[in-house]
């Protein structure tokens, strides 16, 4: 009966192709203009009982597809009154109350407030996004790949909590925080310090009328993630929340859920930085980025003349790596492979972030070149969790904690965006550039790993790898008809002699 019920349920997710619900995620012009990055994700657990039903849909009555589309969400703080948690009409804020802090700081020694304890959870965040990474596939449709390890950790993170047995442990260890003392409270209070400003975070449980969860399992959401638990009285309930949280811009997240679906959890995580040093619109132009040694694309590529940048060449991984930093103790590391591909096998045995920032040291002036683009990429991520190990989790899991009764994962649904451009407040007051031959040059010509960091905690919120940054242009070929003189060997933007390794 689970297994049809698996079936039923992927089969009605996939009627919608990942590129059509791809298509919903986007920016629009004002959004454009007033940001330097902007990065989302969202995250959509479906639990389901074990039960099979043929019954129709749950419907809203604006649509019949049966499908589920995914869009992004900008979120809102979550809320949530204590005394009612399962109010559908609160609006009321939840502060953190000073006694439970303090009581976490007891349990746990301290821990919860130490930098070291959560740069290792920072540490079992990485370990897991390079696991998902190295599993998810690119396509001419989705050449570029972006995901949250943040989103993801923290949704595997609160199913935990209702876990028990083996289930629990095959969680943790793949969250890599099975020799990690107190967790979930360390985790916690990383959100505390990531939260707010450039990042947002948010979390929402939304029940099937008549399943309840327990008491336990909804208090410790809510005080470790602050994940808010709701009744899905109908589908307008979720697209309200939904469109407060975008602000007007999706009015219609979800046209119908299957029946037997009992519990659906939202998770979202909304960066927006600015550069620390802006990169002057006047500047950017057309450039050429390497997809291979055979074929190229002209993207729009913003250019510093004198920028400070961390740069070194690290052996280990034959590749340059750069630190990027953006204001409120954020950065964008790059990884670019000498070999102008990206094999995330070889980086994720070999990429060490606390190595790497300790050894990238101070900025030094010179002149970069970064391709601007948007990335968009979903996913089921079903395939990779088992192959991680967690195959459990959609057949016969134990997550008793969180109600009686079987139930098991049905789909987790992944979709993550990212635009990375120059723009954002003032713009830089010079109005002519000199470039000096004696300053170092850096071009990200080619394809690259990324990583958006928490400086701090060493924290990824988000990873990717980018293989073509403009896939709507038209491919050139290196050496075709017309082009032998007019296309630069790719190491023309590099002069590094002097970087440390």
């Amino acid at each position: 009966m689970a297994i049809l019920f698996i079936n039923m349920f992927n089969k009605i997710l996939h009627m919608q192709r990942l590129d059509s619900w791809a298509s919903g995620l986007h920016f629009s012009k004002a959004d454009r203009r007033s940001m330097d990055t902007r990065m989302l994700a969202l995250l959509l657990f479906c639990l389901c009982s074990q039960g099979l039903s043929d019954d129709g849909l749950f419907e809203n009555g604006t649509g019949s597809s049966g499908k589920i589309p995914l869009v992004p969400l900008i979120p809102l703080m979550p809320s949530l009154p204590i005394g009612d948690p399962l109010s559908p009409t609160s609006n009321g804020s939840v502060p953190l109350e000073s006694s439970e802090e303090e009581e976490d700081l007891k349990d746990c020694g301290g821990l919860a407030s130490s930098v070291s304890a959560k740069r290792a959870v920072g540490g079992a965040i990485m370990k897991l996004g390079l696991e998902l990474l190295k599993t998810l596939k690119d396509s001419p449709e989705q050449p570029n790949t972006i995901i949250s390890p943040l989103s993801i950790s923290l949704a595997l993170s609160q199913l935990a909590l209702g876990a028990v047995n083996e289930t629990e442990q095959l969680l943790l260890h793949a969250l890599h925080a099975d020799a990690l003392p107190c967790y979930h409270k360390v985790l916690r209070g990383l959100l505390k310090q990531l939260h707010g400003g450039a990042l947002q975070v948010a979390t929402r449980l939304y029940l099937k009328p008549g399943f309840k969860v327990k008491e336990a399992f909804a208090k410790e959401s809510l005080h470790m993630y602050k994940s808010d638990t709701m009744a899905l009285a109908g589908l307008e309930e979720v697209n309200k929340w939904v469109e407060k949280a975008t602000k007007g811009v999706i009015t219609n997240f979800l046209s119908s859920v299957p029946a037997d679906l009992v519990l659906m959890l939202i998770n979202a995580v909304h960066f927006k930085g600015q550069w620390q040093a802006r990169f002057d619109t006047r500047f950017t132009s057309k450039d050429l980025f390497y997809l291979n040694d055979k074929e190229v694309v002209h993207v729009d590529t913003m250019l510093g003349p004198k920028y400070p940048l961390s740069l070194l060449i690290d052996v280990d991984l034959d590749a340059m790596v750069a630190l990027f930093p953006f204001k409120q103790g954020m950065s964008l590391l790059v990884v670019m492979p000498s070999s102008g591909q990206v094999n995330m096998s070889a980086i994720g045995a070999k990429l060490n972030t606390t190595d790497l920032y300790a050894r990238l040291g101070r900025p030094k002036t010179m002149q970069v070149k970064l391709p601007k683009f948007t990335l968009e990429y979903g996913s089921e991520l079903k395939e990779a969790l088992t192959s991680m190990g967690l195959g459990e989790l959609f057949s016969r899991p134990n997550l008793a904690k969180i109600a009686d009764g079987s139930l098991l994962v049905s789909s987790v649904q992944h979709k993550s965006s990212m635009e990375l451009n120059e723009e954002g407040a003032e713009a830089t007051a010079a109005t002519s550039v000199t470039l000096s031959r004696s300053n170092p040059t850096f071009s990200v010509n080619q394809p690259f790993f990324f990583a958006l960091m928490d400086d701090k905690t060493q924290t990824p919120l988000f990873l990717g790898v980018v293989r073509n940054p403009n896939p709507a242009a038209p491919v050139i070929q290196i050496g075709g008809s017309g082009n032998n003189d007019k296309l630069p060997d790719k190491t023309n933007g590099h002069s590094v002699n002097q970087l440390p390794k």
